[in-house]
């Protein structure tokens, strides 16, 4: 299994976070290759192995892999002792509904699967706390990763050490939307002047995601400089990565994910 590694602005001891790439890929076959999320409708048995390699390459339990059930909310969960300490069928339904996770635990890989959204990994190397979280379009509006960075306050972090990395979504120029997704942005209060293109042949709003979520997190009180975009587009590299928009929502999901070691 591939992992494309996320590298932070200033390097960070002890703090790993990725994305899974598909690997091979058969054409026509749009959940082939390497997918880790059970509700999107892959083969089960394909899920567990992959989930099986993935911990076996980052030396962890298979149930030391996180991740929710999302549903484009803005539900940010902390993933603690008491939460590890609760049977498989309780850990999931606190899960269920979930779009974002704060942990202060090491050897816990927390992640979330996405197919164009933006994966946002978080982390206050000081104050020993990771988190993770999955900004489509509705949280982005919805501000989700400043959400998460008041989680992480509250379990010690400080806003201007966070450091923050960005993994594959769609880029601008594929992301096209209609006028009531612009008009959902604008109601939000953001500045449309800075993510919001139009395309002159077809008159076609296009929203900048990325862009969108610096503001949030720079809003928050992250420092422009400590945030870190992906240069990688899904919709562009659909070999690579996995993206609903070039291959239907019926199709695998890219992981990502950060854990602290031991």
């Amino acid at each position: 299994m591939e992992l494309e590694i996320l590298n932070f602005v200033k390097p960070v001891q002890g703090v790993t976070a990725f994305s899974t790439t598909r690997g091979e890929v058969e054409k026509g076959k749009p959940y082939s290759g390497v997918d880790l999320c059970d509700y999107v409708g892959d083969d089960a048995l394909r899920v567990l192995d992959a989930r099986l390699t993935l911990a076996m390459q980052l030396g962890v339990d298979l149930d030391d892999l996180v991740m929710p059930r999302q549903t484009h909310s803005c539900r940010v969960a902390v993933i603690d002792e008491q939460f590890r300490s609760l049977d498989i069928d309780k850990q999931e339904g606190a899960l269920d509904g979930v779009d974002a996770l704060v942990t202060k635990l090491t050897g816990v890989v927390i992640g979330v699967n996405t197919a164009d959204c933006v994966p946002i990994v978080l982390t206050d190397p000081n104050a020993g706390i990771i988190a993770v979280a999955h900004a489509g379009w509705r949280g982005t509006v919805g501000r989700i990763a400043k959400l998460v960075v008041e989680q992480m306050h509250r379990l010690g972090a400080k806003a201007d050490r966070i450091q923050v990395a960005m993994g594959p979504s769609i880029c601008q120029d594929c992301f096209e939307v209609g006028d009531e997704v612009v008009d959902a942005f604008r109601q939000a209060g953001f500045d449309l002047d800075s993510i919001v293109c139009r395309n002159d042949a077809t008159g076609k709003a296009h929203i900048d995601l990325r862009a969108a979520n610096r503001d949030v997190l720079i809003a928050a009180g992250v420092p422009a400089d400590q945030i870190a975009l992906s240069t990688h587009c899904s919709r562009c590299e659909p070999d690579r990565f996995f993206s609903a928009r070039r291959l239907g929502i019926n199709s695998g999901r890219t992981f990502t994910g950060i854990y602290r070691g031991f």
